[in-house]
């Protein structure tokens, strides 16, 4: 991540702080790590990453059309 432009109001460099620090699901670290890998194993689990990040996104999508038609 660069760092915040000089410059620029506190206000944002808060928001990117409190927003970049903050680790979800250990999502950045499992970045950090797979930046650390040669890159056929990184393109690998770059893949892994995406197909799951796909499967939690599809899942959630599902339950939101199951609720959906019960709070109407």
């Amino acid at each position: 991540m660069a760092p915040p432009p000089v410059g620029g109001s506190a206000y944002s460099r808060d928001v990117s702080e409190e927003t970049t620090s903050a680790p979800t699901d250990g999502l950045w670290s499992r970045l950090r790590l797979i930046e650390g890998q040669p890159l056929t194993a990184r393109a690998e689990a770059y893949s892994a990453l995406h197909d799951e990040l796909s499967r939690r996104l599809e899942s959630g999508a599902k339950l939101d059309q199951r609720e959906t038609p019960g709070s109407r």
